[in-house]
């Protein structure tokens, strides 16, 4: 699992690649805490490079959108594979993150949330 990041305004984004399982889920968490500049911060996640994701995997990704939601923000993931939408799919993750086909549409949609309501509080 190779894992990459850059900040751009009030939302962080990282590239996952490669396979997350449950050698490489505890990784994943402790990045995703390590990156993110705030809890306010929304989290999009490129995962279209993610080959294999596995329950471990999906475990930190939904605890990482049930933070996001608390400090109101969201996990946002883009471009998801065809095996890793099947597992989004049959868990029911869907309904806890959003998903795009494509990471400019991630983004343009976090971008459209930030002008529509402040990510921190005034």
């Amino acid at each position: 699992m190779n894992l990459t990041s850059r900040h751009l305004p009030g939302m962080t984004l990282i590239t996952v690649t490669g396979q997350v399982d449950a050698s490489t889920s505890g990784t994943l968490e402790a990045y995703l805490d390590q990156v993110r500049r705030t809890l306010h911060d929304h989290l999009v996640v490129d995962v279209s490079r993610l080959s294999f994701l596995d329950s471990s995997g999906l475990a930190v990704l939904l605890a990482a959108a049930t933070l996001a939601r608390a400090h109101g923000a969201g996990l946002h993931l883009a471009g998801p594979q065809p095996r890793v939408a099947r597992i989004l799919e049959i868990t029911g993750a869907w309904q806890a993150v959003n998903v795009y086909d494509h990471i400019e549409q991630a983004i343009a949609a976090v971008q459209a949330l930030g002008r529509a309501e402040p990510t921190e509080p005034a």
